[in-house]
């Protein structure tokens, strides 16, 4: 991953295009669907799921980019476009991801995650989704308290006010536990008015993502496109790179936040 990091960083026109392509979440999804197999735009809608709108404007960038080409009404993925995705952003592990996570992607507001996150999205290759079931309706929620409680230092995004993780977080801090905590400016307030939480950084947008890192594991939660957190499904590793591939997350958010 690092290798790849930093070969982005370098002059290599061709990357630059890779780079390009991982820069969107919708994006990935049709050149994953279209890397399967050749298909028309119908087929494309209905296999992932996307807006006819989102589809048919993401395509026009993608073939000005020759990523992929038209014929008889069906797309292709250029000859040109495999070989970089393949060897240079590790795809079919993309590929797999997405399979893997489809009830979190799909209807959800996948592209609030920062560009750079989403190039890396290979390192949550042993990550795991956890959903809720009708027998333990809570269970994603017990399962962040629980990890919160468990941790020696947290970095967290909490986008909305729910009182026991808050309280899990006053606990560590009274415990002289590291944590960094950003949250929604109308969740400021609650805090200063029925909290000892202190050193709180805020911002402004609304409906980004829910991200727990803990030295033990990371915890990501996504909104739908709704405007409505999605408390059934997390996506959840002990996994070294996926907890790597979550701080690197808070910090690109914690840069765009600084901007």
């Amino acid at each position: 991953m690092i290798e790849n990091i930093e070969r982005i960083e370098h002059v290599d026109s061709i990357f630059e295009d890779v780079k390009f392509a991982s820069n969107s979440a919708i994006r990935l999804k049709i050149l994953a669907t279209l890397f399967r197999k050749p298909q028309n735009m119908k087929e494309l809608t209905e296999n992932t799921n996307l807006s006819y709108s989102s589809i048919s404007s993401n395509m026009h960038v993608l073939e000005l980019k020759d990523f992929i080409y038209r014929e008889h009404n069906r797309y292709y993925l250029t000859n040109s476009a495999k070989v970089r995705i393949e060897d240079l952003l590790e795809f079919n592990c993309v590929i797999m991801l997405i399979n893997d996570f489809f009830n979190i992607l799909v209807n959800h507001d996948v592209d609030m995650i920062p560009p750079e996150s989403v190039s890396e999205l290979y390192l949550l290759r042993n990550a795991n989704l956890m959903e809720s079931s009708g027998v333990d309706a809570y269970r994603t929620y017990n399962f962040i308290d629980k990890c919160l409680a468990m941790a020696s230092n947290v970095k967290c995004v909490l986008p909305f006010y729910y009182e026991p993780f808050f309280s899990s977080i006053e606990d560590l801090l009274s415990k002289k536990r590291d944590v960094e905590l950003f949250v929604p400016e109308a969740v400021l307030e609650i805090l200063e008015d029925t909290t000892n939480i202190g050193n709180v950084d805020s911002f402004d947008e609304h409906h980004v993502f829910l991200l727990i890192v803990t030295d033990q594991v990371m915890i990501l939660g996504l909104f739908m496109e709704n405007g409505t957190f999605d408390k059934n499904r997390l996506v959840a590793s002990k996994n070294h790179d996926s907890i790597l591939w979550a701080d690197n997350l808070f910090e690109n958010f914690k840069k765009r936040n600084d901007k």
